[in-house]
């Protein structure tokens, strides 16, 4: 029997990737490795979108510690999705604590059940915000702890994959923003604004922002992984982003046409909505109070991430979801995330 693990699986990303495997016939059964119980993940019910897969088995445990379960099947793909990675939300020795030690402990597990094959879920973060654009050829300098301990993950999976260079396969993809049903992020935070009407503009309306449907991602990882380059080049790094990114306003747009609604958006000076969100986050933060108008997300709505997939383009990659297609499904599959 073939059969995939999942590191961070009960993510709406692994969620999504386990269901693509099993209805794509790449494996008979998944197993969710993760710290959380998909039962505490709030932001969606993600129980009732494996209900009707009882091949799909979670396991709890933390990829942070050595992994010492073994299963009785034989493993023939790893994928590693286990991160700490928002920002702002964490400090700067807990994203290393858990992409380090996730990636070290993950690559070890494989050479324990002998799998050869590694999916490994990086990001764009490396790159640092540009209104430039860049492909995989770009050098990256990570501006960020997060962005700096994906890159370091990436070597340590490139070193598993070098001590048997000729049968192992690693497959690095550098995704945008990942969005889709349970993703609870930017995208989710975007489409409350717009619904609510309390979006505003700070001159940033042609920002790009690199970001993928979940279900292309899946699509795409299992393209890569299963093409013939891929396998004869046995290390691919890739980037994963809609071509070109949108950029704020086509998904604001978008986000307004799927809905049915027209909306006016105003447009604020970024300074003044940068010394109201500190005002904000001086009040909330010490009551706990969890709240959009963070200045570290102030920021980066006004930064563009002008990433290119290169990789893509030139294998012609054909592309599953356009935005508005890629919403459309969204909000068909979770309409309580639109309401």
């Amino acid at each position: 029997m073939n059969c995939a693990v999942i590191f961070g699986g009960t993510g709406f990303i692994g969620i999504c990737f386990a269901r693509y495997l099993v209805d794509k016939k790449q494996v008979q059964k998944v197993y969710l490795y993760d710290h959380e119980a998909l039962s505490t993940k709030a932001s969606f019910d993600r129980q009732k979108m494996l209900a009707s897969y009882s091949c799909i088995n979670e396991i709890h445990g933390d990829v942070r510690q050595p992994i010492d379960w073994i299963p009785p099947e034989t493993i023939t793909l790893i994928a590693n999705f286990a991160a700490v990675h928002r920002e702002p939300g964490h400090v700067a020795g807990e994203y290393f604590e858990t992409n380090l030690l996730g990636a070290d402990n993950v690559c070890n597990w494989a050479e324990k059940v002998n799998c050869k094959k590694i999916i490994f879920s990086s990001s764009i973060a490396p790159y640092g915000p540009s209104e430039h654009e860049k492909d995989e050829s770009f050098l990256p300098v990570p501006p960020t702890p997060y962005g700096g301990s994906k890159l370091v993950a990436e070597k340590i999976h490139q070193t598993w994959q070098a001590k048997e260079s000729e049968n192992r396969q690693l497959v690095i993809v550098r995704p945008g923003v990942v969005f889709g049903p349970g993703e609870g992020g930017n995208v989710s935070r975007l489409i409350k604004a717009v619904r609510n009407r309390y979006f505003f503009y700070t001159g940033n309306q042609k920002t790009r922002k690199a970001g993928v449907y979940v279900k292309e991602l899946c699509n795409a990882m299992c393209w890569v992984l299963n093409s013939e380059k891929a396998k004869a080049d046995k290390v691919t790094l890739f980037n994963m982003t809609m071509n070109p990114g949108p950029s704020i306003e086509e998904y604001v747009d978008t986000i307004a046409k799927v809905m049915g609604i027209k909306i006016w958006i105003p447009s604020i000076p970024i300074k003044l909505l940068l010394v109201a969100s500190y005002f904000i986050d001086l009040f909330a933060r010490p009551l706990g109070i969890e709240h959009p108008f963070s200045p570290v997300r102030i920021k980066k709505l006004t930064r563009s991430n002008n990433i290119i997939p290169m990789y893509l383009a030139t294998n012609e990659y054909k592309y599953k979801y356009t935005l508005e297609e890629a919403l459309i499904d969204w909000k068909k599959e979770c309409p309580e995330e639109w309401s």
